[in-house]
């Protein structure tokens, strides 16, 4: 099995490049389903194999891979496409009546449901395989909630027990700021029925590696805390491999930065939401308790003051690990500048300012540094997979109903994703993988 110790090595515009038929060939010869297909023939028993299980999924495999919104779309390429019912197993004889029925589908999907956990497992193996592979897989991680609209009738307009309707859903908030061209900003807000798919991605390989599903009003930061015990319970290699964690302001909550940095050792680089309620707005500071005439602001700059009262961003001069501090530097000894009141200054060449100041503000990466910006570019990485799921994936245009269904349709695109991507690996030798992509000039 060729290894891939570099990053770069590999890139989905490979496997988005290949025709539908070549990438479901890719998806179903490196899925490893057997312990579900087992589980489900034992369970049909001796029963009418008239539409074999092994078939079956592999047409709702192919479903997602070929985009099919509802199963009558899919039915209806089945009954057109021999070469499609090749592929997934049915039998050529049959023509194509050996295309099962709508209510056949129905009653395939409840037994997937019936065994999720097993549905579950085939992800948790792909992860385990795709580690082995790419050892960095997990080194720089990033979450982020993607809004999924419900298109069947609300609960509130449709009976209890109609399966027409959506009864898991609930209404969802999203808040943002516009810039406008005169270089004001403007707040909006979306609003949606449905669900939200809280996802942890790798930034490096845009691969998932952690995946929940919620009703839409539900937060984003608690998810956050779980879905790391998820990593921790189901995926410890990954988790051991982590080094940078990366979320939008959504995801600002104290309980997230420490649990990442104090019990993984993990560093968060998480966008902050100014909570101080002051009419100063971003020019309010706070002093830092244990050092006097230094101070800070929300975004995480630090000043000193000198003997006049007038403030002057220090600089930041790195992260000490054996203390839980950052270190900052005079402004005028750093940047080599004059300054009136040093014979006066009460702050001396550098100060420590610890994390334990405000965690929210203060972190491993100091939030008011270069590298800091650079790794939170890093999370649109988790909005390009919630892309390739609407366009490659076909959630852009979906029938799905209940939340249960919901996870399973996500998990299987999810499982697709990591699926190609092992098998593309695999494809190439070792010495061909740097041709994957060119170089960044």
């Amino acid at each position: 099995m060729a290894t891939v110790p570099q990053p770069q090595l590999f890139s989905w515009k490979e496997i988005e490049e290949l025709g539908d038929l070549s990438r479901l060939k890719l998806l179903l010869e490196n899925l490893p389903d057997e312990d579900l297909m087992l589980k489900l023939e034992s369970a049909r028993g001796n029963g009418r194999d008239d539409y074999p299980i092994r078939a079956m999924w592999n047409s709702l495999l192919a479903g997602i891979v070929f985009q099919h919104p509802s199963i009558e779309s899919l039915r209806r390429e089945l009954s057109r496409n021999a070469q499609l019912r090749q592929i997934c197993g049915f039998d050529l004889a049959r023509g194509s009546k050996q295309v099962a029925p709508s209510w056949v589908y129905t009653r395939f999907l409840n037994a997937l449901l019936e065994h999720h956990e097993t549905v579950e497992a085939i992800f948790g193996k792909l992860l385990w395989q795709m580690s082995s592979e790419l050892p960095e897989l997990g080194q720089y991680l990033a979450i982020d909630g993607k809004a999924i609209d419900s298109h069947a009738r609300k609960h509130g307009r449709c009976e209890p027990d109609d399966s027409r309707g959506e009864h898991d859903a609930t209404w969802g908030t999203k808040s943002y700021t516009v810039n406008r061209v005169d270089g004001s900003t403007e707040r909006k807000a979306k609003h949606w029925f449905g669900f939200k798919v809280h996802t942890i991605v790798d930034t490096t390989y845009e691969l998932p590696v952690a995946f929940e599903v919620t009703p839409a009003s539900k937060a984003e930061q608690p998810l956050a805390l779980d879905l790391i015990d998820q990593l921790k319970a189901n995926q410890p290699l990954v988790l051991e491999t982590a080094e940078y964690f990366m979320a939008d302001r959504g995801y600002d909550d104290g309980k997230l930065h420490r649990r990442l940095w104090d019990a993984y050792g993990i560093k968060p680089v998480i966008g902050i939401r100014n909570l101080w309620k002051k009419p100063e707005g971003h020019d309010a500071t706070c002093a830092v308790k244990s050092l006097e005439g230094v101070a800070y602001d929300f975004e995480g700059k630090v000043y000193c003051y000198n003997a006049y009262g007038h403030r002057h961003k220090m600089a930041h001069a790195g992260f000490e690990k054996d203390r839980d501090t950052i270190k900052y530097r005079c402004p005028a000894q750093h940047y080599g500048l004059h300054c009136a009141c040093q014979s006066q200054c009460r702050i001396g060449a550098s100060v420590r300012v610890p994390i334990a100041e405000d965690r929210r503000v203060f972190g491993p990466v100091a939030r008011d540094s270069y590298k800091w910006k650079d790794l939170y570019k890093r999370r649109t990485a988790a909005e390009r997979v919630y892309s390739r799921m609407d366009v490659s994936f076909g959630f852009e245009n979906h029938t799905i109903r209940g939340i249960k269904k919901m996870k399973l349709r996500v998990g299987m695109a999810y499982m697709a994703m990591l699926a190609m991507a092992l098998g593309r690996i695999k494809e190439n030798k070792a010495e061909q993988m740097r041709s994957l992509i060119q170089a960044a000039s």
